[in-house]
């Protein structure tokens, strides 16, 4: 018997837990049909009975009931087995579940909360623990959606049976609400963050007491909300009224700050994937060998930019939740202070990285001997030491970070900020770090004035930040000047010299307002000039008009804040001015493509537009997004150019994975310029945009990260996420936009792309099918362009696609399918015959429910003679290539009888010479329940249930021929006809 519950490759092992399960049910199936055997069961048995009872409810949605209620009869343990099953399930297979399977197991643990079953707090937790921070896929918001539903609606029973697992639960929401509320224009995830809100403010609200329970971090996660009304209005109450939260004794937030996080909140926010890794590469993995364990991480969990937001829990992960023995820490091990290091050289925002920061130093601020651990400081003093010699940046960065926070975290209690950190310098001292702490005090290439700081901090001086002191590198953007008030991202973008004349970029809280205008006045004076220069540098020659091009959008992109309001040069003029300044010297911004190409040629890959392109897809910025807005509502196809380039990456790096046996002496070579050279081009622009030099990326290194898919992947991924990132933006703005769905603004971007002629249909349409499935999967017009435009062979590709799982173009929903068949009857002869082709392979080797489909179809009396021939005859291959189950029997043999009336018997005549057996054993249930059958669940209208002519016919004559009975078989049929009377009498 083939597993209902996963989803597993061909070439995978079957999983322990899964195969025992399955096991257990398949033994005792018999039994787990009413009526239930009563009879005393021994430990092993009632063992084997959970087994079989949670694989049926977890794979037979229909009786899930049925067996939840077996299970409240024969139980002896409080549940146990059952619900610690079902963790076990959600923490080792839920990736791998069956999307049928993961509702069910959401449906089984609000079963076990109104059970108050024996361990239902560690199930509810592993189901938090499956929700990816940042990952803004349709499953995961599923997840999130389902679960926080789940202790919205559970909300008195778990305040009763196990209030903690409501403070997981805030943890968990208040962390995700910071990644949710940083995305705007979907209307799904508008949905989902206000049921967040709802049950956090209802947690902070009516619960304060318990939420107090999680300690300082509570006033980290909170911090990250404040600009959410409902939020802003707590933390009002938390700074200057303590008293509203109606908690006996607590009045003041310092008494927040004293209580350490148990490191048992830390894990909540990474998946056990996650941490089995992470867990590994600290203890396993040797200093120095690291790097291709780094990097198959970061393809792994940082796999799209807004997954990074992981890091600055992995920071407090390792600083709180892992602390290695003494064994380890004395090895040749990576420690803990290298990985971290790893991770914040690795940020691409500014937000994150300040956040991972505070992450490190958020127990120095609190510190205190007799409740914290040595162990959750030790890191942040390590990596400040160890980057002396080659990443004093890190250091300068790291210490001016922590000098911030102790002068501006919290205003008022800044004196007891200032003797914690200087505690947490002592106790690290008496741990045996004086050493390291002399090499950092008196490391000559460490800044004066940093160093001077750093002595009357130790010597218990009042701490303040000189204005002398230069702004270190990348320090970010979240630190509050009082509790719940932040810098302004805007504020952040401040060029100066340090004082070895190297640039430095950033700035703190002490850089004048002034000095900001006059850098972002500098900055868009510099803009102004370049595109007064734009048009000579065009005529210069081609590089010289890319680079002054590339120069005006970096600019651009770095001026004023991330909104184009800060910024006295409007994206309307701008755009309009570069589009101008090309076309009056013979270039013309997102043309078609015109000349037939495999994909995009050599001058396509180093023009205007791809050099536009390919910034926006590696950097995704607001400003990108506002010229193209405004070039596209000026008529130009800049969604179609997106899509394409996307799509041509796409293609490249299956290419690539393709290659990997041209890797002799010279084939890195060929590799690179002939077959991905355009993949190639945009992995530098992504890799600068992901503050990684392309100097660290040797030819041979990034190639190999490009056949190993490490790069590939991300940025394809990346890049398909930018398009979609333009689609929301589009279909808000301009207002006449506002009701054409993302769907529809793809279909619309394909059919440009028809109209041009140097395309690769195949290409466009594997991109588009693989990438934007939820956009593509089902849509008629998408698929209809994709029939219609793709010749015999391209099909076939397509169909190779298809029958390896690589991608769908049809989904799952009955009625979406109905309803793409019934359209597909007036499209062109050669447009069907495609679609068939395409709809027999996917359906063929999944688990569709085709018997709903063939019944809605026939009785639906859209059928017709000439014009559905062609489905029919689709129907019937389909039909005949699918095993004869009970359930696809049943509707073959209550097919209508009006056109097309041999249908039914010629699939059965079919599955008789194929699976006989399995036919008749099919056919004698479907005899014993035909009397119990509900017409009304199949057809629109009551009607008296009617066995198909043509298949009591072939039946009659089939069992005459082989010698068989018919009463067996015709039994329980209705008596449709006088021919149907005599036959069965």
């Amino acid at each position: 018997m083939a597993s209902k519950l996963l989803q597993l490759a061909p070439h995978e092992a079957e999983n322990p837990l899964e195969l025992s399960l399955r096991q257990s049910f398949r033994l005792l199936e018999p039994e787990l049909r009413p009526p239930f055997p009563l009879k005393t069961r021994t430990s092993d048995e009632c063992s084997d009975l959970t087994r079989a009872i949670l694989y049926g409810a977890l794979t037979e949605a229909r009786l899930a009931r049925t067996h939840v209620k077996h299970l409240h009869a024969v139980v002896t343990d409080g549940y146990a087995l059952f619900a610690t099953l079902l963790a076990r399930i959600v923490d080792e297979l839920y990736d791998r579940l069956a999307e049928a399977a993961k509702a069910q197991v959401l449906w089984a643990a609000g079963e076990m909360v109104d059970v108050a079953a024996v361990g239902f707090g560690g199930l509810l937790v592993a189901l938090l623990r499956q929700i990816v921070g940042g990952d803004f896929r349709g499953g995961n918001l599923w997840l999130c959606f389902e679960v926080v539903s789940l202790f919205s609606g559970k909300w008195s029973c778990l305040l009763e049976e196990d209030p903690l697992v409501l403070t997981s639960a805030l943890y968990s929401f208040l962390r995700l609400l910071a990644d949710h509320c940083r995305v705007t224009a979907d209307s799904k995830l508008e949905a989902l963050k206000r049921l967040e809100i709802e049950f956090c403010v209802k947690m902070l609200r009516e619960q304060f007491g318990l939420c107090l329970k999680i300690g300082r971090d509570l006033i980290r996660l909170l911090q990250d909300l404040v600009h959410v009304p409902e939020f802003r209005a707590i933390w009002r109450n938390l700074v200057s009224n303590p008293r509203e939260f109606g908690v006996a004794g607590f009045s003041d937030i310092a008494q927040i700050y004293s209580v350490r996080t148990s490191s048992r909140y830390f894990l909540l926010r990474l998946t056990p994937e996650a941490e089995t890794q992470l867990r590994f590469l600290l203890t396993h993995v040797k200093l120095g060998s690291q790097k291709r364990h780094q990097t198959w991480f970061a393809s792994k969990f940082f796999c799209t930019p807004e997954r990074e937001t992981l890091v600055v829990d992995i920071v407090r992960f390792v600083c709180c939740a892992h602390h290695p023995p003494r064994e380890i820490i004395h090895s040749n091990v990576i420690p803990r202070w290298a990985v971290i290091g790893w991770l914040l050289k690795s940020c691409r925002k500014n937000y994150v990285e300040a956040n991972a920061k505070l992450a490190l130093f958020y127990d120095w601020l609190f510190f205190d001997e007799r409740v914290d651990k040595v162990m959750n400081i030790e890191p942040a003093l390590l990596l400040m030491v160890h980057s002396i010699p080659h990443y004093v940046e890190l250091t300068h960065t790291l210490l001016e970070f922590l000098f911030l926070l102790v002068d501006n975290y919290d205003v008022e209690r800044k004196d007891m900020i200032s003797s914690r950190v200087s505690s947490s310098f002592t106790l690290l001292i008496n741990q045996g770090l004086s050493h390291n702490l002399e090499n950092l005090t008196s490391a000559e290439i460490l800044s004066p004035p940093l160093k001077e700081k750093l002595r009357c901090l130790l010597s218990d001086k009042r701490v303040g930040i000189a204005q002398e002191i230069p702004p270190a590198k990348t320090l970010g953007h979240l630190i509050p000047m009082e509790v719940g008030t932040a810098i302004p991202e805007e504020h952040l973008t401040c060029i100066q010299k340090d004082e070895v004349g190297a640039k430095s970029v950033d700035a703190s809280a002490s850089i004048p307002s002034r000095l900001l205008t006059i850098t972002s006045e500098v900055q868009e004076n510099d803009i102004q000039k370049l595109v007064k220069g734009l048009g000579k540098a065009i005529k210069s020659s081609h590089v010289s008009s890319i680079q002054a091009l590339e120069q005006i959008l970096d600019l651009y992109m770095n001026v004023g804040s991330d909104s184009p309001t800060h910024c006295s040069i409007s994206p309307e003029v701008l755009s309009s001015t570069i589009a101008r300044e090309l076309e009056l010297n013979g270039y013309k911004l997102f043309a078609p493509l015109e000349h037939p190409q495999d994909y995009i040629d050599d001058d396509e890959r180093k023009s205007p537009t791809t050099s536009i392109i390919r910034k926006y897809l590696s950097s995704k910025n607001e400003k990108l997004v506002q010229l193209l807005l405004f070039w596209s509502r000026s008529g130009f196809p800049v969604g179609a150019h997106l899509l394409y380039y996307a799509s041509t990456l796409a293609y490249e790096a299956d290419m690539a994975k393709h290659r990997i046996h041209e890797l002799t002496e010279d084939g890195l070579h060929k590799l690179i310029n002939t077959h991905v050279p355009f993949l190639m081009g945009h992995i530098d622009c992504y890799l600068t945009f992901s503050d990684k030099r392309r100097e660290n990326f040797p030819e041979p290194l990034l190639a190999a990260a490009v056949l190993e898919r490490e790069l590939a992947v991300t940025v394809v991924q990346d890049a398909f996420f930018a398009y979609r990132h333009y689609l929301l933006h589009l279909a808000t703005i301009p207002p006449e936009e506002a009701n054409r769905t993302l769907s529809e603004l793809l279909v619309f971007d394909l059919t440009s792309c028809s109209e041009w002629k140097g395309i690769k249909w195949q290409l466009l349409f594997h991109g588009v099918f693989s990438q934007l499935s939820d956009l593509s999967n089902g849509k008629e017009h998408a698929i209809r362009l994709l029939v219609s435009h793709l010749n015999d062979g391209d099909i076939v590709n397509i169909k190779f696609e298809i029958g390896l799982k690589k991608l769908s173009i049809l989904g799952e929903n009955v009625e979406t399918v109905l309803g793409l068949i019934q359209s597909s009857i007036h499209w062109g002869v050669d447009e069907q015959h495609k679609f068939w082709s395409l709809i027999r392979l996917e359906l063929m080797g999944s688990q569709f429910q085709l018997e709903k489909l063939i019944l809605k179809l026939f009785c639906s009396g859209e059928i017709d003679a000439g014009k559905s021939a062609i489905a029919v005859g689709g129907l019937l291959d389909l039909c005949c290539s699918r095993l004869p189950t009970e359930e696809l029997v049943g509707a073959i043999m209550l097919l209508p009888n009006d056109v097309f009336h041999n249908f039914s018997a010629t699939v059965l005549q079919m599955w008789a010479a194929s699976h006989a057996s399995m036919l008749f054993t099919s056919l004698a249930e479907f005899s014993k329940k035909v009397e119990s059958i509900n017409r009304k669940s199949i057809f629109s209208e009551s009607a008296e249930l009617t066995i198909n002519d043509s298949a009591v016919l072939w039946l009659s004559n089939y069992c005459d021929a082989q010698g068989l009975s018919r009463s067996n078989i015709f039994g329980s049929f209705p008596q449709n006809t006088h021919e149907e009377n005599h036959m069965v009498s």
